[in-house]
């Protein structure tokens, strides 16, 4: 019972949140363009300062090469094994690129701190899972969306190369500009730097730092739409089960016999078992690849991951993990 009541109060109160910014957007509290914009204002300044806070503070102390190559090695044998399952298995050429993204990449950095904060009150090690894992997100999604564009009707071959050129160039452009990447680049200097603020200063970044779980999951809950979880239902339904369950059935016991515990092993199966980031749908959408097929994925994973997640928390803590 007790393991129940922990897995229980470490995932509802997040997703009831979720369900708090869907019911007042359907009460006309908020619409969507006031989602739209408070997703910007978490994306560009609060989840990138709250980052900068966490590693800024103690990343040395923390810092552990052992779980940082972890979470780096297993997120490029998730791709990579995807990715030739996909090529292998998968007829449908134009699924091909938004199915991969999807099934690997994790909502890591909202998600991730939202569960980690709610469990232990820090942040803790998820601020080292970020550093490692989602920089190589953004960077294997480039790729796989890159190499299975399918742009249709929108000019010549030749002029499809340029616009492949083009997306290459930008997508770098982007990855080295995204404000999460930038506040833990930040965060890293100063920390190495050994840097010190004024109490003024770190209350500012603090009350700032605080908006970033609460905004960002009422937005989720308002940009929910569940009638997409029923479009291209097979693929959707196979990427779902491997982005919440067969990746953490894979990895989550090799991270227990490496001795991985607690924080570690939380931030652990965030990397792993959380829904699949909006960020999936942007960027198919933008990369000529099959946008039904990510917010299908997304709305899915982000419905089912209520339970699954309260089962993976429950068993670690069954087995004495967490």
């Amino acid at each position: 019972m007790d393991s129940f009541l922990y897995s229980i109060n470490a995932t509802v109160p997040i997703f009831l949140v979720m369900i708090v910014g869907w019911v007042i957007k359907q009460l006309g509290v908020i619409d969507d363009h006031f989602a739209n914009v408070a997703n910007k204002y978490v994306f560009k300044v609060a989840l990138p300062v709250l980052l900068f806070r966490d590693l800024a503070a103690d990343f040395k102390s923390q810092f552990d090469v052992k779980f940082v190559l972890y979470c780096m090695i297993v997120t490029t044998i998730m791709f990579s094994g995807i990715w030739i399952c996909t090529e292998i298995f998968m007829k449908d050429d134009t699924q091909k690129g938004a199915f991969v993204q999807a099934s690997f990449r994790s909502s890591a950095a909202i998600l991730g701190m939202a569960f980690i904060q709610n469990m232990y009150q820090s942040t803790g090690m998820a601020p080292l899972m970020i550093v490692a894992a989602v920089p190589l997100f953004n960077i294997f999604s480039v790729i796989v969306l890159t190499f299975k564009a399918h742009p249709e009707c929108h000019g010549s071959t030749e002029e499809q190369s340029t616009d492949k050129k083009e997306n290459i160039k930008k997508a770098c452009f982007n990855i080295v500009t995204n404000p999460i990447i930038i506040g833990i680049v930040l965060g890293l200097l100063s920390s190495l730097a050994g840097l010190r603020y004024p109490v003024i200063i770190n209350k500012t970044i603090n009350n700032i730092a605080q908006t970033a779980t609460p905004v960002a999951l009422i937005c989720i809950g308002a940009s929910f739409e569940g009638k997409k979880a029923i479009k291209k239902i097979k693929p959707t339904v196979i990427a779902t089960f491997l982005k919440l369950v067969g990746l953490a059935a894979i990895f989550l016991p090799i991270a227990v016999k490496m001795g991985f515990r607690n924080q570690e092993l939380m931030a652990i199966l965030i990397m792993l078992a959380s829904p699949s980031t909006v960020t999936c749908f942007v960027m198919a959408k933008g990369m000529d690849n099959d946008e039904v097929l990510s917010s299908s994925i997304v709305v899915l994973t982000t419905l089912l991951s209520s339970v699954t997640l309260t089962a993976w928390i429950f068993i670690l803590r069954n087995f004495g993990f967490i």
